[in-house]
């Protein structure tokens, strides 16, 4: 029973080490940069959960957003009624793809008419189409952007 084991270890030893030679040394390339800029157009959906009446009233505008990190980011498009033409900077921490925008239009008190794109937002991007959401006290209510880029 010996010799057998004797025979088969260079054979296992030479088999570990052919595995090892076809591991790649070729480095890992990182994923493209998931940082959104350009125009994107699409809808911008709000939502509200009615507490009492457990009903979800939806409303949307079709908007045009603009964003590049080193000039800022605008909204316009229908921004008649339910959310306000605004622009300002942005930062994107796309480690926790969170995207951080600063309304330059948002008032500094009191309730604004309109909603706007201020504060920190999740979002997910592939290139093309770019969703960015946030949700308000317990869930209560939804800021959904779904847009599609259309434009440098």
């Amino acid at each position: 029973m010996r010799p057998k084991i004797f025979y088969l270890l260079p054979l296992l030893s030479c088999l570990i080490l052919m595995e090892i030679g076809c591991v790649s040394n070729t480095p890992i390339i990182a994923q493209p940069n998931n940082t959104p800029e350009g125009t994107f157009t699409g809808k911008f959906q709000f939502s509200h959960l009615h507490s009492k009446t457990g009903v979800v009233d939806t409303l949307s505008a079709n908007l045009i957003l603009t964003m590049e990190l080193k000039t800022g980011f605008a909204v316009t498009g229908d921004t008649s009624t339910l959310h306000a033409g605004s622009y300002g900077s942005y930062a994107v921490n796309s480690s926790y793809t969170e995207i951080q925008f600063n309304d330059k239009t948002f008032p500094a008190s009191g309730v604004p008419v309109k909603d706007h794109l201020n504060g920190i937002y999740n979002y997910v991007y592939d290139g093309t189409n770019l969703q960015i959401s946030a949700y308000g006290a317990f869930d209560t209510l939804a800021y959904i952007y779904t847009m599609k880029r259309t434009g440098n």
